[in-house]
């Protein structure tokens, strides 16, 4: 059972307790929408009814979040903001130099979340020095999620770098098993690029042309050598990739229909819906080639400023979000590590501990970067600038790696 600690109870009194004209409900944004998501967010939910609030819920579907921050915009345009909204990176920061957040920095003081959280989340729920946003969890994307006993029939072995991944695919593909299942939409196509750089030029090459926008890294050799390697990874998907959502991918490997998805760690969230273990089922290792670093990108709860009959359901939000009790119920189910580093790994399987464990790693030695397909490495307008280009080489618009990269060159230097 799920015992929220004297933290979260805490909250309340922060707020200077609930009052009797205090809104009792909390309206949460998001598109948390598949099974395996929807589990975990009910963890959220539980820990609040406890402390009597209700849940209105506002799903928005679609995997990387774009549907969602249309609405999130419309909702606070007209002054009708929700209590909180699931949101990444850069969009918290724009909101925040808006003005539109509110200010949970005595919360955030009075539980030391800043001793807790790496620094490099603080940049995303702080600004001026003020939270206006705490991240329930740490994803990162460069996993392959591979089905156990598919594996286990093509005699494959875990891939250490590209062409052994390469080597998998092919074995597969010789078998009669889609080795790739790929869910054809540009916020995927651009999240497995993210890890197909980091492989093909290592981690300070990702850090040099995706988080400096150094221009000689975006143009070079390394780059189109990355576009090319994905090419190769293009002809192992089957035909009818093309609009697929991300976690239909996850089923086809969940199934055993494909062999491996390249997929941030929310997909384990789906092998955990369908009741599958982690080392039995399904298989979790780093994408070949990026073992030490960590592609992150956190779901964060933006807290908008809202009348203050609604403030005591943010702070409960808030704080229940960010406690150890609630952190362990959802990241289990969810896929991902807690955003909190204190937080033992013992509730957690095999593929979590790795991902507490690579974070803690990568954190102290500086391989802890920002996924730039999740808006963690740049502004939307640079990310969506990534995607645009990345699909249409995928989908056959752009020809040659050679193309690929000019045009990677001005979509960025257009959209800074």
């Amino acid at each position: 059972m799920l015992m929220l600690g004297t933290a979260a109870i805490g909250a309340l009194s922060f707020a200077g307790g609930a009052q009797a004209a205090d809104n009792k409900e909390v309206q949460m944004l998001h598109w948390w929408t598949s099974g395996g998501e929807a589990a975990a967010l009910n963890v959220v939910k539980q820990a609040l009814a406890k402390q009597g609030y209700g849940w209105k819920d506002v799903p928005v579907a679609g995997g990387g979040g774009g549907a969602a921050m249309t609405t999130l915009k419309a909702m606070v345009a007209a002054g009708n903001p929700p209590t909180a909204s699931q949101i990444l990176g850069y969009y918290a920061l724009d909101y925040a130099d808006a003005g539109k957040l509110a200010d949970i920095t005595p919360l955030a003081k009075k539980n030391d979340w800043a001793k807790v959280i790496p620094t490099a989340l603080q940049k995303f729920t702080t600004v001026n020095g003020k939270w206006g946003a705490v991240p329930i969890n740490i994803h990162s994307v460069n996993w392959i999620w591979i089905n156990k006993a598919a594996m286990e029939k093509i005699g494959g072995t875990e891939p250490k770098n590209f062409a052994e991944f390469v080597a998998l695919l092919d074995k597969a593909k010789k078998a009669g098993v889609v080795p790739l299942a790929l869910g054809g939409q540009p916020w995927q196509e651009a999240t497995m690029f993210d890890s197909i750089v980091a492989s093909t030029g290592g981690v300070e090459f990702y850090k040099k042309a995706f988080i400096d926008l150094d221009e000689s890294a975006l143009k070079s050799d390394t780059m189109k050598k990355s576009f090319d390697n994905l090419a190769k990874l293009r002809d192992y998907v089957d035909p009818n990739y093309t609009g697929r959502d991300w976690n239909l991918a996850t089923a086809m490997v969940i199934k055993g229909d494909a062999l491996v998805q390249v997929m941030g760690d929310w997909a384990k969230g789906e092998f955990a819906a369908a009741h599958k273990e982690a080392g039995k089922d399904f298989l979790c290792y780093r994408f070949p080639g990026t073992d030490g670093s960590v592609l992150y990108n956190t779901d964060m709860f933006a807290f908008f400023q809202v009348s203050a009959d609604r403030q005591a359901a943010q702070t409960a939000l808030a704080e229940t979000a960010m406690s150890p009790e609630v952190q362990i119920g959802f990241n289990t189910i969810k896929g991902s590590a807690p955003a909190r580093m204190d937080i033992s790994d013992a509730s957690f399987d095999v593929c979590g501990k790795k991902a507490i464990a690579d974070i803690k790693a990568a954190n102290a030695k500086g391989t802890f970067l920002g996924s730039l397909a999740q808006n963690y490495a740049q502004p939307p307008a640079v990310a969506t600038a990534y995607y645009d280009v990345v699909t249409k080489f995928v989908h056959g618009q752009i020809k040659s790696s050679d193309e690929a990269v000019t045009q990677l060159v001005a979509a960025i230097n257009s959209a800074k």
